[in-house]
């Protein structure tokens, strides 16, 4: 049976843009650092946990997501694996949760395109896997809980 997330659909893409006021290399290098992507990645009311970073090809980046939420700390666990990394360029990832039979988990595809006046645009994309999985991240809050998640790396870059 072929993967979903080895073929492109519309109907199951979210992507997110943002233009970041610095060179893509400054910009990549935040993906690359554990210490940088807890300070920066996920949602505004959350913090993040890390317990395994090992950032490279064939690597995986083990985290929790921690809140409060109705007066009760929250976590929420997260595994990503990194499929493909090119320096400056792009990052390939599976998103999902420590189970490794996760039936939600995601593609992600993050791109550094520079601009002649020496900013960066992000572009990333998410793969689900079936178009009633990506309305369901929709109805959930995920592109404005991206949006966060970018808003936080141009806050954590002008540092």
């Amino acid at each position: 049976m072929t993967n979903p997330l080895e073929t492109w659909s519309q109907d199951r893409e979210v992507v997110l843009v943002k233009v970041l006021t610095h060179p893509r290399e400054t910009v990549f290098a935040a993906w690359m650092d554990p210490d940088a992507l807890a300070h920066w990645y996920g949602p505004a009311s959350l913090a993040i946990e890390n317990h395994e970073a090992d950032i490279r090809e064939g690597g995986v980046w083990r985290f929790d997501m921690v809140g409060m939420f109705e007066g009760q700390e929250q976590r929420f666990a997260n595994l990503i694996r990194f499929l493909e990394i090119v320096p400056n360029e792009r990052i390939v990832m599976d998103y999902g949760t420590p189970d490794p039979d996760d039936p939600d988990r995601f593609r992600v595809t993050v791109t550094f395109d520079s601009q002649a006046d020496g900013k960066t645009v992000l572009t990333l994309r998410q793969l689900h896997p079936s178009p009633e999985r990506r309305r369901a991240v929709i109805g959930f809050g995920a592109v404005e809980y991206g949006l966060q998640t970018l808003d936080g790396l141009a806050t954590w870059l002008d540092r």
